[in-house]
Parts: C-alpha cells; sequence; structure tokens
C-alpha cells in the first residue's frame, strides 16, 4: 500500500492515509514519503464511522481505496449518509472465503464502484462467491521497486547479517500468522539431511512465541534466526540460497514472492490464491502441496542437492519478475481503474 501511495505522488497525485494511529503502517508511512492522517478504524465501531465519515466530508477525495474488510465496511457506512460521497475502489488481496450474504452482497455490488484482486483466480472467486458483475472486478498484481529487488552479493550480505558464510541459507519473509506455514518449514528443517544448514524467519506477528517454542522443542535454536520486522529485507534476500513460502490459505499474490523472484532467488512454494499465476512448478519455482512437511522437505532436499537446478529456476524467475513485476505497470494499470471509478 505504501508503495503504491509513493508511486502515485511521485506521478503528480495527491494521495493521503488514513490509518490507526497505533498502526505500523501509520508508522512506516513517513519513510514513504506518503502523508498519513491518524484514525480511530481499527475496528468496525460508532466511533470509526463517524471519524471516517467526518475526514470524508471535510478532506473531499476525488476517490477512496479500501484494502480491508473493516476499512471497507466504514467507509461505505459512512458514503451512504453523505450527500455527495466520493467512489469507492475496493483492493482485496487474500483468497478467504467470502460470505454471500445481503451485506456482503451489498458492500460489493452497490457500495463499491469498482473492486481490484491481485491475481485472476482472486477476481474469479469475487465474481462466483458475491455475484459482482465481471465487468466491476479487474485484476491488477501488486508491482515491486525492481531498482531496489536486483540480484545482490550474497557473501556481503552473510558478513554483514553475521551469517556463518558457508552455511546454506532457507529463507522466509512473511508475517508470522498460522496460515503462512511456518510451523511446516520448521518441521521440514528438522528433517533435513544437512544439519549445518540455517533457516532465517524475517517478519513478526502472533505466531512468533509458538513458532519458538517449535524451533526451541526441536533442538534448532544454534540454526534457526528470527530477525523479527525489518525495513530493508532486501539485504536479508541477498543472504538466502533458497525462498520458502509454505502457505496454506488466504493467499493472493504474495509480495515477498515476487521480491525474492526478482532478486534472483530459487523459490519453494505451494499453489494457493494466486501463486501459481506468477510461479511455475519445476520453471520458476517448485510448488508442493500445502501442509505437507514431507514434500516441502524434499523439495529443500532437492535444491540443496542440485546447484544446477537452483541455477535455472533462479534466472527464470528472475526473469519473470522483470518483465511482469514493475512497479510502474501495477501505479499505471490502479490509476487507471481510479479515473474509471471517478468517472462511472
Amino acid at each position: 500500500m505504501l508503495g503504491e501511495a509513493r508511486a502515485m505522488r511521485r506521478r503528480g497525485h495527491e494521495v493521503v492515509l488514513a490509518a490507526p494511529p497505533q498502526s505500523r503502517i501509520a508508522a512506516e508511512a513517513a519513510r514513504y514519503e506518503v502523508k498519513c492522517i491518524p484514525v480511530p478504524i481499527a475496528k468496525k465501531r460508532f466511533k470509526g464511522w463517524l471519524a471516517m465519515r467526518q475526514l470524508l466530508e471535510v478532506a473531499r477525495f476525488d476517490v477512496v481505496n479500501t484494502h480491508s474488510s473493516t476499512d471497507t465496511w466504514l467507509a461505505a457506512l459512512a458514503c451512504k449518509t453523505m450527500a455527495a460521497p466520493p467512489p469507492i475502489v475496493r483492493t482485496r488481496h487474500i483468497s478467504a472465503p467470502m460470505p454471500s450474504n445481503a451485506p456482503s452482497r451489498w458492500l460489493y455490488r452497490r457500495a463499491t464502484r469498482l473492486v481490484v484482486t491481485t491475481g485472476e483466480k482472486l477476481r474469479e472467486q469475487v465474481i462466483r462467491e458475491v455475484g459482482v458483475d465481471p465487468a466491476r472486478v479487474v485484476s491488477v498484481p501488486t508491482g515491486i521497486d525492481l531498482a531496489v529487488f536486483r540480484p545482490g552479493d550474497r557473501a556481503a550480505a552473510h558478513a554483514a547479517l553475521e551469517l556463518p558464510p558457508d552455511a546454506f541459507l532457507i529463507g522466509i519473509v512473511a508475517t508470522l500468522r498460522s496460515w503462512k506455514g511456518h510451523s511446516y518449514l520448521i518441521e521440514a528443517f528438522s528433517a533435513l539431511v544437512d544439519k549445518g544448514a540455517h533457516l532465517a524467519i524475517v517478519g513478526d506477528g502472533p505466531q512468533r512465541v509458538a513458532l519458538e517454542l517449535q524451533v526451541l522443542e526441536a533442538g534448532l535454536a544454534s540454526r534457526v534466526a528470527f530477525a523479527g520486522n525489518v525495513n530493508e529485507v532486501e539485504a536479508w534476500l541477498h543472504a538466502f540460497d533458497v525462498f520458502c513460502l509454505p502457505s496454506y490459505a488466504n493467499e493472493g499474490v504474495p509480495q515477498a514472492l515476487m521480491q525474492a523472484m526478482a532478486v534472483g532467488l530459487p523459490v519453494v512454494t505451494t499453489p494457493v490464491g494466486s501463486i501459481t499465476e506468477i510461479v511455475t512448478d519445476g520453471v520458476s519455482g517448485l510448488v508442493v502441496p500445502p501442509r505437507d512437511a514431507v514434500a516441502l522437505r524434499a523439495a529443500l532436499e532437492r535444491l540443496h542437492a542440485d546447484t544446477a537446478l537452483r541455477a535455472k529456476l533462479a534466472q527464470e524467475a528472475h526473469r519473470v519478475a522483470h518483465e511482469r513485476f514493475g512497479e510502474d505497470r501495477m501505479v499505471e494499470r490502479m490509476e487507471q481503474a481510479f479515473r474509471r471509478a471517478i468517472e462511472t
């Protein structure tokens, strides 16, 4: 969201982020040179609705882009009570099931002007589960800054991060949520033949304590690093030998997976959400069944043993990223979506 907002500003648009004052995105906004207005919209409460309505009445935005269930509902209900409300563009990032009840149908069919999904399978899901007119749902894959996410010096990254220089390093970058599959990755990692391999877990979230306990109980504490949230994640990507994202639910097109491909890493992932729209099994990565630690271990062992395969997958992943994942391409399509919502 912040990357898109910054890119829109660079194209000459005025962009304002409304977010709960305690949220991480509010804390990060200044680093992306994005103006942030603190608004108590973390929950679907009257206080949040009132604050949202006051903001929309005063600011008079040309278009409002929502990204979660909570902000979409608050914005939609606020607009419902306004004489001249701005159009809402709802961006949907994940593939979680959508309720097909009357309120949800109202929200998607009538309250929002346009729905943007980050993958074609997500677009089909919105049409199928909520019955939105296909003409009002567009797929715009998330873009990344290819000037930032590019191949780097592995040895220098290991030195800077104080990692063992010769260790085979498997990495994941993701919020520590259950459905990201970290527990299956730790289980697979514990069974690897190479007991000198290391695992780096970059990110933070509600599952951290449980995952740290799993690592301790498996006797892996000396070989598993919890890096927490980091601003310059590319430094870790440069240090990885393999990137793994074993999600089992809710994914759209994961940005971290795109970043890893752009950096030129061989990736191991699952066919969840729209992941297979960017990763082709055996061509630009390895795809294994979700919640299958045995298959995950086998894929990691295969990449560990086959240097040529790692190089082949990494080269194709890098090519796909540079052909399809550019931020400029995403922003241009989002700009078109916003103009369409305004003019409809």
